[in-house]
């Protein structure tokens, strides 16, 4: 991440820009408030670090020229412990407020609690994101992969499993295809069966379609 400082203090600015950048951070520093303005509205930064006195201006009016175009945070560094101060510059736009001397472990803690206020909430991943079994455009899905079913087999799939656990016959399943009652189809329930199997397998869940012999057919575990 990257954080400018503005500090005409050598030995101040040195000091941050050691401790930033062991802990990671690309660090750019700036002695006027006109180069670091200048950098600032070319580059984007994640943090800012502005003294309040400057050679050529001070940060409160720099942090009111950056508030025109940025939200980016800024921590206000004065030798000044004054609170009309410290009141000033929250109430201009500053994030945070650090007098000198400083430690830098406190500042190096400042940046991080102002950076992770940055990151958006972490969210629970769910465990299973997809769907086990869901019907879509004419088809069933296994966890997000089709079966490529035929609209007859799709029929037998989709009564299978709004009937699941109990057990359907072969001419409730041809009741369900909607296959004339009179066409001596019903045992060829048994080859759409076969053919969904097939199907299923190449998913590696065939196993879900059961047979209850002498009864007929019907859908487990599709949850």
């Amino acid at each position: 991440m990257s954080i400018v400082i503005i500090e005409d203090e050598p030995a101040i600015a040195d000091t941050l820009v050691h401790i930033l950048e062991m802990d990671g951070f690309d660090v750019h520093w700036f002695t006027t408030a006109g180069a670091g303005l200048a950098h600032l509205q070319q580059q984007t930064a994640d943090l800012v670090i502005l003294d309040v006195g400057l050679p050529d201006g001070n940060g409160f009016d720099l942090c009111k020229q950056l508030r025109q175009f940025s939200a980016v945070p800024i921590i206000f560094l004065t030798a000044r412990g004054d609170e009309i101060d410290r009141v000033v510059g929250l109430e201009i736009g500053a994030d945070d407020y650090v007098t000198k001397p400083f430690s830098p472990r406190e500042m190096l803690a400042r940046v991080k609690l102002r950076l992770r206020k940055l990151q958006p909430a972490a969210t629970a991943t769910p465990v299973q994101s997809v769907k086990k079994w869901e019907a879509k455009n004419f088809d069933y899905y296994y966890q997000g992969m089709a079966l490529g079913l035929t609209a007859l087999e799709f029929k037998v799939v989709h009564a299978l499993i709004t009937h699941s656990p109990n057990v359907l016959s072969r001419a409730q399943l041809l009741d369900a295809t909607q296959a004339p009652a009179d066409c001596g189809y019903e045992r060829n329930i048994d080859s759409h069966i076969k053919a969904i199997r097939i199907k299923m397998k190449q998913l590696g869940c065939s196993e879900a379609l059961k047979t209850k012999r002498g009864f007929g057919y019907y859908f487990e575990g599709f949850m």
